[in-house]
């Protein structure tokens, strides 16, 4: 079986995600191609075919280069015209579909045509069926918790189209019901997953050295992720006399803003930005951190989440889509509404203030929970299922 992948660039090393699921399928004797707008000369998991360039001033000789590709598929080349005619899709309009998707036109005996983001099939929803493959469609947050809020109705198209859907959480497949998922249509909750071996058999030290409560999250600085929230919750603690010292790991268009609040906060000392920094840099971070906040206002599901609960680093999260999916409140973490910083403050005093063997049991049942039910093993067995059952 031959499955095409289509993601906006080859995965990087560190997304485990995509690149986990290569490899699984590869295993399992599948073909993987994979098709990008842009790719990385160092990738070399799988075949990968790229976009064209659209240059308009080479405009003349990237539509003969395209035409003369797509010849050699006559039949398809003629399929994907007549269904996109049936929508009343504009000849202006189909040409540039044509040159931009001609990596995947003429592709052959593709099986499935698997879009990574719901985003990235908008305007191409008739193409897996000009090759003659079955489409699916991923959804992970953005896609269709704040895309659709910006377009309605834009998935309107691709509903009709798709013959699988695969979600990260349930969340995410009743956001996309709300906005016209049809009931009939195969769905597939595949969660994400990590490489727990690597993750629990490091040692953890999160005892320190003094009564300093140490706290972390890491994501990019992004409005959806509500470090507002947080820093607001931290000034509370402050201003109760709670010493904290909290690591933001990432990098993101909100960073000169809440850099801003946390100096007129009065929380220069206590609230730290690393930027990104490598796996074992995170590493040092979960080893001796008591908490891991993650409070956001959407979310797909979080690995980081997963990562720290693996790494036995207490988890408090919001009520965002999938979070309390990957954490079972008062069993593996805490689970608190959204949008509340005084909540937020409150709940970590209480965390802190409970005994240790409350917090040991709930650190134990997430390390266990975690490489049970988010293995990477476990996800490549669900890929495989997805396209074959």
């Amino acid at each position: 079986m031959k499955i095409g992948l289509v993601l906006s660039s080859t995965p990087a090393y560190s997304e485990t995600f995509f690149n986990s699921k290569i490899k699984g399928l590869q295993k399992n004797g599948f073909e993987v191609v994979l098709f990008v707008n842009s790719k990385d000369t160092h990738f070399d998991l799988c075949t990968v075919k790229e976009q064209v360039k659209f240059r308009s001033f080479f405009i003349v000789v990237f539509f003969l280069k395209s035409l003369g590709l797509l010849l050699t598929k006559l039949s398809t080349l003629l399929k994907f015209i007549s269904l996109e005619r049936k929508r009343n899709v504009s000849f202006k309009s189909i040409l540039k579909k044509l040159i931009l998707n001609q990596h995947i036109l003429q592709e052959s005996n593709v099986d499935w045509l698997h879009f990574g983001f719901a985003t990235q099939a908008i305007g191409r929803e008739n193409i897996a069926k000009a090759i003659g493959a079955k489409m699916a469609v991923s959804l992970r947050g953005f896609d269709i918790g704040i895309y659709p809020l910006k377009n309605p109705k834009c998935y309107d198209l691709l509903w009709e189209s798709i013959d699988k859907l695969h979600v990260i959480s349930n969340d995410l497949l009743n956001l996309a019901y709300d906005n016209g998922f049809k009931k009939n249509v195969p769905y597939q909750k595949i969660t994400p997953a990590i490489d727990t071996s690597f993750f629990i058999n490091q040692s953890l030290n999160n005892s320190s050295n003094n009564n300093q409560l140490q706290l972390m999250t890491i994501g990019r600085l992004h409005w959806k992720k509500d470090y507002t929230s947080v820093i607001m919750a931290l000034k509370n603690l402050k201003d109760r006399g709670l010493d904290f010292k909290y690591t933001i790991i990432g990098d993101g268009p909100e960073e000169e803003k809440l850099k801003y609040l946390v100096y007129e906060l009065g929380l220069i000392n206590s609230i730290i930005f690393t930027g990104k920094i490598s796996q074992k840099e995170i590493l040092i971070y979960f080893k001796k951190s008591h908490f891991y906040l993650q409070y956001s206002l959407q979310e797909g599901f979080c690995n980081a989440v997963l990562e720290a609960q693996s790494m036995g680093v207490l988890p408090i999260v919001s009520d965002a889509e999938g979070l309390s999916e990957n954490v079972l409140n008062n069993k593996t973490g805490w689970v608190i509404q959204k949008n509340s910083p005084k909540l937020l403050a409150d709940k970590i005093v209480e965390v802190s203030n409970l005994p240790e063997s409350i917090k040991e049991k709930i650190r134990s049942q997430a390390i266990k929970r975690v490489s049970k039910e988010f293995n990477v093993e476990k996800q490549k067995k669900e890929f495989i299922d997805f396209y074959t059952l």
